[in-house]
């Protein structure tokens, strides 16, 4: 089993890519900064491969998915943090860019790779529980994640066999928070874990127990799994 995680050199795509080769699976990696890209494969198997690819540029990834060959499982795990605050303080440029950093990137991606994806493969979106919450502060980020997530179904058709789902995490552990002061994010990680269930926020490797489901499952398609410590009901 070949598998192809774009953005897999931190958080929820790392996770995914230990899980993954753990279980034996020929895992690749891709990241646009050479120095994570190099830490994160000292993280994994040797037999574990990685790429140095800006999925912001088609031609970088054309020339890699052609490289790479057939793919089995594609994980679109690219992101980024920008696009959040009130509406009525909302930069929109600061939105573009958001939509530049995760949105165009993850089916830049997925285009690239379509000719070389097996047709009993399968493709899973990462986005995020900004797409259902209606929090005030996240219309940016939910217009973001919704608009992948709106797709999932209409692209499970459209190039079916080929499966096509997505995992839409809540409140996880992630570099995704670096931008918060630590103590800041000590403290909003304990009020988040007050409002699941669960009792506690997210780890990578959570989100990435569900992507493996979704991989080995050849039953699902068209879904949107939501995994955010029933932080949602």
């Amino acid at each position: 089993m070949k598998v192809v995680i774009a953005g897999g050199t931190s958080g929820i795509g790392l996770a995914t890519a230990a899980l993954l080769a753990k279980e034996g699976a020929a895992v690749t990696i891709t990241g646009r900064n050479p120095q994570k890209l190099e830490q994160a494969l000292a993280t994994l198997p040797d037999t574990a491969q990685g790429a140095c690819v800006d999925a912001a540029d088609v031609n970088q990834l054309k020339t890699f998915m052609a490289a790479t060959g057939p793919i089995d499982h594609l994980v679109l795990a690219l992101s980024g943090a920008k696009g959040a605050g009130l509406f009525k303080d909302l930069d929109l440029t600061q939105l573009r860019e958001g939509f530049a950093e995760k949105f165009f990137p993850q089916l830049q991606t997925l285009q690239s790779a379509l000719p070389y994806l097996t047709a009993g493969g399968s493709v899973t979106f990462i986005t995020a529980v900004s797409a259902q919450a209606n929090m005030p502060g996240t219309a940016g980020l939910g217009a973001i994640n919704g608009g992948l997530e709106i797709m999932v179904p209409i692209l499970a058709k459209e190039l079916q066999p080929l499966r096509v789902n997505a995992v839409s995490p809540g409140v996880v552990d992630t570099p995704w928070w670096s931008f918060m002061p630590e103590d800041t994010r000590k403290a909003a990680f304990a009020q988040f874990a007050q409002t699941t269930p669960v009792g506690r926020i997210g780890a990578p490797e959570d989100i990435a127990k569900a992507i493996g489901m979704l991989i080995a499952n050849t039953f699902v398609s068209g879904q949107v799994i939501t995994v955010d410590g029933g932080a949602g009901i």
